[in-house]
């Protein structure tokens, strides 16, 4: 069985070390016809996938296309790498463009992890094309958009029939501590979450602060 139909078991799951991130359309262009979900949630998923890549030395390839009229990547995403410069291109597949496949071979990872603007094209495309090169493909539904749900929906049904695994931009965080006694990654998930996750956000610095409470005691 192949790395990309096993979906089963210990090693289905994502882990830091085989785990490489694709972010791709994260643009003004894309996020302008929007509409399966709110764009400011978007933003904040998206984001935080990323800080979080960082925080596990994930990987992660931003790539664009036609920036020149479709504007540049967010700057709440490239302010994560500031140093990267997004790959730009003319195909609406990245996995058609040769320095995008090349830039995820290089990392010789096999767990592919997917996020993009519009889910029904590049997001659709890149997964299904990429599944037939041996990668255990994912994609983050919640990190992604569609023109509309219906078509948002349509592409999330396409790629798991495909055999693409969807994932939520908290469960891929999640699935890469997996252990809290992994102590070293916990200041980076929990400068994500106090940032970008929500009610979980909350509650977290809601017990930094009682834990604070009682040191003083």
């Amino acid at each position: 069985m192949t790395s990309s139909t096993r979906k089963f078991g210990l090693e289905a799951l994502l882990t830091p070390q085989n785990s490489v991130v694709v972010l791709i359309d994260h643009q003004p262009f894309q996020f302008a016809n929007l509409h399966s979900h709110e764009p400011t949630m978007i933003v904040n998923n998206v984001v935080g996938l990323a800080k979080a890549a960082k925080g596990f030395k994930v990987p992660t390839i931003l790539t664009t296309v036609t920036e020149e009229r479709g504007g540049y990547i967010i700057k709440g995403l490239q302010d994560v790498f500031p140093e990267q410069k997004p790959i730009n291109r003319t195909t609406l597949n990245s996995w058609e463009d040769s320095r995008v496949v090349e830039a995820v071979k290089k990392t010789g990872r096999k767990q592919l992890i997917f996020a993009a603007l519009w889910t029904e094209i590049c997001l659709a495309y890149p997964v299904i094309h990429s599944l037939a090169d041996d990668y255990d493909v994912f994609f983050v539904p919640d990190a992604s958009g569609g023109t509309s749900r219906e078509a948002h929906d349509l592409a999330v049904q396409r790629m798991i029939q495909a055999g693409a695994t969807p994932i939520n931009w908290m469960g891929v965080l999640s699935e890469w501590q997996r252990d809290w006694a992994r102590e070293a990654t916990v200041p980076a998930i929990a400068e994500v979450l106090v940032a970008h996750g929500g009610g979980s956000g909350i509650a977290f610095q809601w017990e930094m602060q009682l834990l604070k409470a009682g040191e003083k005691k």
